[in-house]
């Protein structure tokens, strides 16, 4: 009988309009795109490693399904000699995960797609650019943790910036 109660109050509430209910899952994570080059070698294992390291990181989202998105964080790092400037290494990896979501909408379901999902792919992007740059020959390039929160931040502080400027 309880049970009776429970299920009618479910569906009372669905026929209200309450909000759905929150799901969110990671489906699979995978390596999107991995590239390594080493342009000046074997020149560069003949003088002393003194690394210049250069960092770029991007991340995008796009709907696949639905409720399905797929999450992409692209690592670019260039590591260059500090005095001659010539190029050791190139590293680029575009880690990238299937997430099902629902009942998350708007500037919730952004920030979900722009900021958390990225923070779950970075552990893995960095350990695959660490085993990239070590099977290249090279030390162990430890990325440092990323703050996604504060990039996604940032982010639409500049977009809000330009809409203001073209208005």
């Amino acid at each position: 009988m309880a049970e009776d109660n429970n299920q009618s109050a479910g569906a009372q509430a669905a026929a209200e309009g309450e909000k759905p209910q929150l799901k969110f899952s990671l489906q699979r994570i995978y390596v999107k795109d991995i590239s390594f080059e080493s342009p000046n070698s074997p020149a560069v294992f003949q003088q002393a490693f003194k690394p210049k390291v250069s960092l770029d990181l991007n991340t995008s989202s796009q709907k696949v399904d639905d409720n399905l998105y797929e999450v992409v964080v692209k690592v670019t790092a260039q590591v260059k000699d500090n005095e001659t400037e010539m190029t050791s290494f190139l590293a680029e990896i575009e880690q990238a995960g299937l997430f099902r979501i629902s009942g998350i909408e708007g500037a919730q379901l952004d920030q979900t797609l722009g900021a958390f999902c990225p923070n779950l792919l970075f552990p893995y992007a960095r350990e695959c650019v660490d085993n990239l740059v070590n099977r290249g020959g090279f030390p162990p390039l430890m990325l440092a943790p990323v703050n996604f929160e504060a990039m996604y931040a940032q982010k639409k502080q500049r977009e809000a910036q330009q809409a203001e400027q073209t208005q």
